[in-house]
């Protein structure tokens, strides 16, 4: 039988297939619909160092292939996380991914620390997408140096493993993930969502009432497969491959690319077991082509 297991910076993850930040709640929610214990990890929703209501309605619109959305990272801070939340996923054997964000560098520092020797949570995944506050809005993850600068940050002050998370919304994806690997991120996750935005020809008004969203769907997977590819080929810590993953032949193909493991996102809508059934679907492939372990296909992919 073929071995579905990863071992990721110093983690052992049961299989290479997890849940992306944002799209499956903190996990128990899912607990009537899906065996936890069969997926690899969960990224938990966006944790900030306080609570957040996040961005008023309307603020999800389907999107041929896709969707958009503007919730805003609501979320209940990460100390209610750890003290409330946490416990209930401990009953699992589920790795826990602590996604954390934050406007400016102290909470950054300060949501990082609040990780720091807590036992469940496996490792941290930082979401440089936000806008930094003191320099105009513009996102973290949009400048080499400052992607660098928070990569620096959260390492100093948490004990986890730490995951960047990237923003597609860059002219060169490459440059930032080589700055936040010298920065000494264990890993990058590829990619957070595109920027863009849907209107209602009849009111003339945005469809959300934040204007501008993040697309997320099949309909960024050439993207984000095509990201993940050139991101593999220039560094060497393991990328998780995310963007329109529904299928177990969508996981595989970010596989050959260079990815070490993927997260499945808005496919979570669809069906609350994909995560699951994208597993088994990779299992199925190895055993029928001969291959033992993830390992034997990542980054295998053959260029003329």
């Amino acid at each position: 039988m073929a071995d579905l297991s990863v071992e990721l910076f110093g983690v052992k993850f049961e299989t290479p297939v997890w849940t992306a930040s944002g799209t499956f709640g903190f996990g128990i929610e899912y607990e009537k619909y899906t065996d936890l214990n069969q997926i690899g990890a969960v990224c938990v929703k966006g944790l900030s160092i306080k609570p957040k209501e996040g961005n008023p309605p309307p603020r999800i619109w389907e999107t041929p292939c896709g969707m958009l959305n503007s919730i805003g990272l609501q979320n209940p801070g990460v100390h209610y996380f750890i003290e409330k939340i946490l416990p209930e996923l401990k009953k699992y054997k589920i790795k826990v991914i602590a996604n954390i964000y934050g406007t400016n560098y102290e909470e950054y520092r300060a949501v990082a620390e609040a990780t720091k020797g807590v036992e469940g949570i496996h490792a941290v995944e930082v979401n440089i997408s936000c806008p930094n506050v003191k320099k105009g809005g513009l996102a973290f993850g949009t400048d080499p140096v400052e992607a660098a600068k928070i990569t620096e940050i959260v390492k100093t002050a948490t004990d986890k493993p730490v995951i960047v998370k990237l923003s597609p919304n860059v002219t060169d994806i490459v440059e930032i993930a080589k700055a936040v690997e010298k920065a000494g991120a264990d890993a990058v996750s590829a990619i957070n969502t595109l920027m863009g935005m849907a209107i209602d020809i009849k009111t003339k008004k945005p469809r959300l009432k934040n204007v501008i969203g993040g697309l997320s769907g099949p309909a960024i997977k050439p993207v984000a497969l095509r990201m993940v590819y050139q991101i593999a080929k220039a560094t060497s810590i393991p990328v998780i491959g995310i963007g329109g993953i529904t299928t177990w032949e969508d996981a595989v193909e970010f596989i050959i690319a260079g990815a070490s493991a993927v997260q499945v996102g808005t496919a979570n809508f669809l069906s609350p077991d994909a995560a699951v059934q994208i597993a088994r679907g990779i299992k199925k492939y190895l055993a029928e082509n001969g291959y033992n372990n993830i390992e034997e296909i990542k980054g295998s992919i053959l260029i003329p």
